[in-house]
């Protein structure tokens, strides 16, 4: 086979791209995966999951240093300065460890990185940075970029996207950010703490879009304690810069008088939309839907034979864990192995905090399915989480109320991204309330809050 042909070339370094690759090359298959970026791993790894958990977990650091968290613990620190050169160095140094980890993942496993953008010329042929390669089989693993706001031009100085506001290089005045979602909420998170105000404008009348009723509702009362101003119903018109800032032009959803804004920043925080302008597809025969999604069956395969897509560029949640287990599966389907993923139970945390995360059905989509019982216990009454004064949150258990089988689980909790593990595993077994309820859990821990919420599924937990 020629240095130009392959079993399967993969377009997209990202979560599910380059995870694709790598089992496509352990399961013998000769893999190249193409990428544009000059390092591997896409969105994820270089402006978003990763460099934004750092910043996160720095910030975090600093305010409990500076805000009398750690005093309060008998840890007296004085003279706290912020040294935002050297966070934004500890970021620095995290994004470029784990991607040149997946450099050296490639080499491991004999996978050829076609460095440049990839395009079809056929359904069996891309041209990568001027030559011609071809596959048997091709999987498009694109990703998501930004969505733009109408009337909003990101300049990446004051008014920024995600990955502009990894890079300020000062702690603004006012942060105005647009948009009441996951990165929003995360961003504006490192900024509060490091001494921003933090303004949130969010079009629709709760902050968490799609999330649990009961989660949205107490995580806004969080974020307002925290020093959050969260607008709700709200749009945004207009963005003028302004001298040193920017004015907004707000309205009300449905329509009302304007108000204006002042901002020394503001951070577009509206959603993403699929990557696949530039690829061609128009010369591989693949359509994209009304959303401009690449529509896939239960194996990944597009309507084109021998093109595969999996990610973010397919309709579901845009994360990163999501892209990973059908990198996983759609490589093992290619090999001639069963690859499966189980859409219905697919984790997603909301890294402030308290963390936030949920999976399987809200409480409103179950009851529109039919009938439900919810047990719910509060941190506040957990051992460890009142020891470790972190008593914000619940955990929430919605089973079905014929068979008790679980049907999604939210919690509100300082780990509640570890946390959710328990409850995404136990539901992919087809547990009951009954089976975590009876499982032992090692005491003391968070985790026993989900043993108790799982007991009060059938009205008897011990501790409230």
């Amino acid at each position: 086979m020629a240095e130009t042909e392959f079993d399967v070339i993969v377009i997209g370094a990202g979560p599910g791209g380059y995870v694709a690759a790598i089992r496509a090359a352990q399961l013998g298959l000769k893999t190249a995966c193409a990428e544009s970026r000059e390092t591997l791993g896409g969105t994820c790894l270089n402006v978003g999951c990763i460099p934004s958990k750092a910043l996160l977990h720095a910030s975090e650091l600093f305010e409990e240093a500076a805000h009398g968290t750690l005093a309060k613990w008998g840890v007296k620190a004085s003279g706290v300065e912020l040294d935002l050169d050297a966070m934004h160095g500890g970021r620095r140094e995290a994004v470029d460890g784990l991607t040149k980890g997946i450099e050296f993942l490639f080499k491991k496993n004999k996978v050829t990185w076609l460095k440049g953008r990839a395009s079809f010329q056929d359904k069996g042929t891309l041209e990568v940075g001027g030559t011609a390669y071809k596959a048997k089989h091709i999987v498009i693993a694109t990703g998501s970029s930004v969505t733009p706001l109408p009337g909003v031009e990101i300049d990446q100085e004051r008014i920024v996207d995600s990955t502009g506001a990894l890079e300020l290089s000062k702690v603004p005045g006012h942060l105005v950010v647009i948009g009441g979602g996951v990165i929003g909420l995360e961003l504006g998170s490192v900024w509060r703490r490091l001494g921003a105000k933090v303004t949130v404008v969010e079009y629709l009348d709760q902050i968490l879009p799609g999330m649990d009723g009961e989660v949205r509702k107490e995580a806004a009362k969080i974020f307002k304690k925290q020093g959050f101003e969260l607008r709700t119903s709200t749009k945004v018109t207009k963005a003028e810069k302004t001298g040193d800032g920017v004015t907004l032009t707000v309205e009300p959803a449905k329509g009302g008088e304007a108000q204006t804004i002042e901002a020394d920043v503001v951070l577009v925080a509206i959603g993403r939309r699929p990557n696949t302008e530039g690829l061609n597809l128009e010369a591989a025969g693949v359509k994209l839907n009304q959303r401009g999604q690449i529509e896939v069956d239960h194996d990944f395969r597009t309507g084109v034979e021998g093109i595969y897509a999996i990610g973010d560029v397919t309709p579901g949640p845009m994360l990163a864990h999501k892209a990973e287990d059908e990198g996983v599966a759609v490589a093992e389907i290619l090999a001639g192995q069963i690859g499966i993923v189980n859409h219905d139970v697919i984790p997603s945390v909301v890294y402030t905090y308290p963390e936030i995360a949920a999976v399987g059905l809200t409480e409103e989509d179950a009851k529109a399915r039919g009938e439900v019982k919810v047990g719910k216990f509060p941190m506040m009454a957990n051992s460890r989480a009142k020891t470790n004064r972190d008593t914000d949150g619940f955990v929430k258990v919605v089973a079905d109320a014929r068979t008790d089988r679980v049907l999604g689980v939210h919690i509100i909790s300082s780990v509640a991204g570890t946390m959710i593990g328990q409850a995404a595993q136990a539901m992919e077994f087809g547990a009951t309330s009954e089976d975590i309820a009876y499982t032992c859990h090692a005491h003391p821990t968070h985790s026993e809050a989900l043993k108790e919420a799982a007991m009060a599924v059938t009205g008897k937990p011990i501790h409230i």
